[in-house]
């Protein structure tokens, strides 16, 4: 499989509101700019960090000498407020933070990790509002930005690029990287009304920086761009609430890795037969049903015409090899809410081959346990696309 997902090690909320206050447990992470009762605007951004170890692991061991993409997502769970384009940054995380055992108005409040005015608990390691880190490419920057509404100082900090842009790292050379900086703008989400409020954000140009130990991994930064911030007028109260690693649903955030994995012997060296017609009857072989999260499976697909070509030949034709024409894709659905967990990829999903038939692999590990799924497969043929949906089911437990 050429998806890999990562779950966060830690996130929460800070906001300004409340500047001491940490919700590192809360199932909630808030973007917003909310008019206060006093008039004055009240912000919130979230901080989100997943595994170095992971994260390298996946690049040296997994992927390869594949190209690759990385994938932010976060599940909305309530949006509000919403009246304009409305901009989002997400941003690399520029000093080590504490997760925090603390809810959303906890009374009192929760001070023992990361907060609006501290990176730390309450009292230890305020926020940076400038400085510079030396990497393995250079010496980068560290910025901020802040209110006297909120005391001044504070609401975490990020690297960015001197030369006149935020940090973006450009440049990648197998075995190894290529860390460089160009002027560029951070990654930025827009959402009109009517949108779709997911996050689902190319973070490519920060990771690649982790990896090439440019700058170190203390995870991103999500905010409301420029002008949305600490914005006094009323029509501008803008309010996104995502789903944290500690939801009690299906969406907890992930960082997705897609990389291409495709290898085919449809190329001359096959011995088996592509099927031209769309009367076909398949299975899937290799589905035991039942995976630990730790387990990689490679499932085998059985295809063969539903009413084959007569041919005089001295053994049965249910014997010959067929295969599904290149392009074959698959995608992984939830199986209680009918949703795509991956969904069919020209490029991550397509459908490989070897001597023995059609296969894809999949890292159980990306999946949510105790949870059941159905595996899809869409095939082109003739022009005419067709989705089998054949209760091709399995379950990931808990080891």
């Amino acid at each position: 499989m050429a998806v890999y997902k990562l779950f966060p090690t830690q996130d929460t909320t800070i906001y300004c509101s409340s500047p001491l206050e940490n919700t590192g447990l809360d199932a909630i992470l808030e973007v917003s700019n909310k008019i206060g009762a006093s008039g004055t605007p009240e912000v919130a951004r979230y901080l989100i960090q997943f595994d170095q170890e992971e994260i390298l692991d996946i690049y040296s061991n997994k992927i390869g000498s594949s190209s690759f993409d990385v994938y932010l997502k976060n599940s909305i769970a309530e949006a509000q407020g919403i009246s304009q384009n409305t901009l989002l940054e997400i941003l690399p995380v520029a000093q080590s933070w504490n997760n925090g055992t603390g809810y959303r108005l906890n009374n009192p409040i929760s001070t023992n990790g990361a907060s609006w005015a501290y990176s730390s608990y309450s009292g230890s390691n305020q926020w940076l509002t400038t400085s510079s880190y030396s990497g393995s490419s250079g010496t980068y920057q560290i910025t901020s930005s802040y209110s006297n509404i909120c005391g001044g100082i504070g609401g975490g900090n990020w690297f960015y690029d001197p030369n006149g842009g935020f940090y973006v790292i450009a440049g990648y050379v197998f075995p190894g990287y290529i860390a460089s900086f160009h002027p560029s703008s951070s990654v930025n989400l827009s959402y009109y009304p009517r949108a779709i409020k997911d996050i689902e954000a190319n973070v490519n140009s920060i990771v690649d920086g982790w990896i090439g130990e440019a700058i170190p991994n203390y995870g991103f930064i999500i905010k409301l761009s420029g002008s949305f911030e600490f914005n006094p007028n009323p029509g501008v109260q803008p309010v996104f609430k995502y789903y944290s690693v500690d939801t009690n649903t299906i969406y907890p955030p992930t960082l997705e890795f897609r990389w291409r994995d495709y290898e085919t012997v449809l190329t001359g060296s096959a011995t088996g037969s592509i099927v031209t017609t769309s009367n076909i009857k398949m299975s899937l072989a290799e589905n035991p049903g039942v995976f630990f999260p730790e387990s990689v499976n490679r499932f085998q697909i059985n295809v063969s015409p539903l009413y084959p070509t007569r041919t005089f030949q001295t053994s049965s034709i249910y014997t010959n090899l067929n295969y599904l024409p290149t392009s074959s894709y698959y995608a992984i659905k939830d199986l209680a809410t009918n949703e795509y967990v991956i969904n069919f990829d020209d490029n991550y999903t397509q459908i490989s081959s070897d001597s023995n038939g059609n296969y894809f692999d999949v890292y159980m590990s990306g999946l949510e346990p105790e949870r059941y799924y159905k595996i899809l497969i869409k095939t082109i043929i003739n022009g005419s696309t067709i989705i089998f949906d054949d209760s091709y089911y399995f379950k990931v437990i808990n080891g």
